[in-house]
C-alpha cells in the first residue's frame, strides 16, 4: 500500500485526487498540511488522519511513501523540492511552476532523489485524443497548417448565487495562481496543441480582463512553427456556456471535435468513403489510457518513469512562460530567450 499525504487543499481538484487516493485500492492517504491551518485540519479530520503543520515535520515521516501536491502554484518549486529531497514520491497539478527555470530546479530535485513525479494532464490519455493525434502522425491530414483549441467556463462571472464567481477567491489572486484563465484552463489546450504541433519557435498573446480581477479572465494564445504552421489556445472564465474544441487543418484534411456532442469528425482526401468528401464520425474511438494518478501508481511499483508526461509537462511550463511574458510586454517571446 502506497501511503499518501496531502500537500494542501488550495486547489479545486485537490477533493478530487483525495478522492482518488482514497478509492484506489493500492493507495491511502495517512496525512494533511495544508499552508492555511484551519483549512487544513478540516480536511484531515474529514479523512481520519493526521493534520501536521510543519510540512517538513510531515516529509520526515518515514511512514509516509508519498505527496499528492495542491497547493498555490507559486509554492510548488519549495515544496516540490522539499518533497523530493525527503524522498516521497509526487502527485502534483499542473503547472510544474510557472518558470522554467523552477520547473527545472524541481525536475532535477526529482531525478537526484530518484523519486516518481507524475503532472495531472489528463486530457492527453482521452480516446478523442489519441484518435486525432494518431491522424496527424499517419498524415491523414497531410501538412497540418492550423490547430484550434478552446476551453472555457463561467468561473468569473458573478451571479446571485455566486456573489464573487463560483471559482474560489484565491484563484484571481496573481501572486498565487501566477495567472488566470490561461494559466488554469489554458494548460489543456496548451499541452494539446503542444502534443500535435510540437514546440514553437515563438508565442504571441493577449490578455482581457472583462471581471477587473488581478489575473486575466479570457486569453489567447498564438503559437508559430518555422514550417509556417499556426496554434491557437484560447482560455476563458467569461463564458456562461462551458465550451471545449478542438479543430485541426491540414493540406489533405481537417478534423473536429466538440464536447457539446463529444463527436469527432474527420474529413480527408486520404480516406475512403464518405470522408473523403464529407464529414464523417469517428466512432471506433481508442479507449481512454490510465489516468495521470492511475499512471502515477503505476510508475511507483514498477519503478518506471513517466518520460512523455515529465517532458510534455516541462513543455507546457515554457509556453505557459512565454505567454505571460508577452502578454505583459505586448511583444513576441521567443521560446529561446527563456531562462533555462
Amino acid at each position: 500500500m502506497i501511503r499518501v499525504a496531502m500537500l494542501s487543499f488550495w486547489h479545486v481538484h485537490a477533493k478530487d485526487y483525495a478522492r482518488l487516493a482514497a478509492e484506489h485500492p493500492g493507495t491511502e492517504i495517512v496525512a494533511v498540511w495544508d499552508e492555511v491551518p484551519e483549512r487544513g485540519r478540516q480536511k484531515a479530520e474529514e479523512h481520519g488522519v493526521n493534520f501536521y503543520a510543519d510540512l517538513h515535520a510531515l516529509l520526515a515521516n518515514p511512514d509516509i511513501d508519498a505527496v499528492i501536491v495542491d497547493t498555490p502554484t507559486n509554492r510548488h518549486r519549495d515544496v516540490s523540492i522539499a518533497a523530493a529531497e525527503a524522498g516521497k514520491h509526487i502527485f502534483t497539478e499542473k503547472v510544474i511552476a510557472t518558470t522554467t527555470k523552477e520547473c527545472n530546479e524541481i525536475l532535477a530535485a526529482v531525478d537526484a532523489a530518484g523519486v516518481k513525479l507524475t503532472v495531472s494532464l489528463p486530457r492527453l490519455y482521452t480516446g478523442f485524443t489519441q484518435a486525432a493525434y494518431n491522424f496527424i502522425q499517419e498524415g491523414l491530414l497531410g501538412t497540418v497548417s492550423t490547430v484550434r483549441i478552446r476551453l472555457a467556463h463561467n468561473g468569473a462571472l458573478r451571479t446571485e448565487k455566486n456573489p464573487n464567481g463560483s471559482l474560489p477567491s484565491h484563484f484571481f489572486n496573481l501572486e498565487e495562481c501566477g495567472g488566470g484563465a490561461l494559466m488554469d484552463l489554458g494548460c489543456h489546450p496548451m499541452y494539446l496543441t503542444r502534443l500535435f504541433l510540437g514546440l514553437p519557435e515563438s508565442v504571441s498573446a493577449s490578455f482581457g480582463y472583462i471581471t477587473d480581477r488581478e489575473v486575466e479572465d479570457s486569453a489567447v494564445a498564438t503559437l508559430r512553427y518555422p514550417n509556417g504552421a499556426i496554434g491557437i489556445v484560447e482560455a476563458g472564465f467569461v463564458n456562461n456556456y462551458s465550451q471545449f474544441d478542438i479543430e485541426v487543418q491540414g493540406t489533405e484534411g481537417s478534423l473536429m471535435y466538440s464536447r457539446s456532442d463529444d463527436k469527432l469528425l474527420v474529413r480527408s482526401h486520404k480516406l475512403e468513403g464518405e470522408a473523403a468528401t464529407g464529414w464523417q464520425e469517428v466512432t471506433n474511438l481508442p479507449a481512454n489510457l490510465p489516468s495521470p494518478f492511475e499512471q502515477w501508481v503505476s510508475h511507483i511499483r514498477n519503478g518506471t518513469i513517466a518520460s512523455e508526461n515529465i517532458q510534455l509537462a516541462l513543455d507546457l511550463t515554457r509556453l505557459m512562460e512565454a505567454s505571460t511574458l508577452s502578454a505583459r510586454s505586448g511583444a513576441v517571446c521567443r521560446l529561446s530567450e527563456l531562462a533555462e
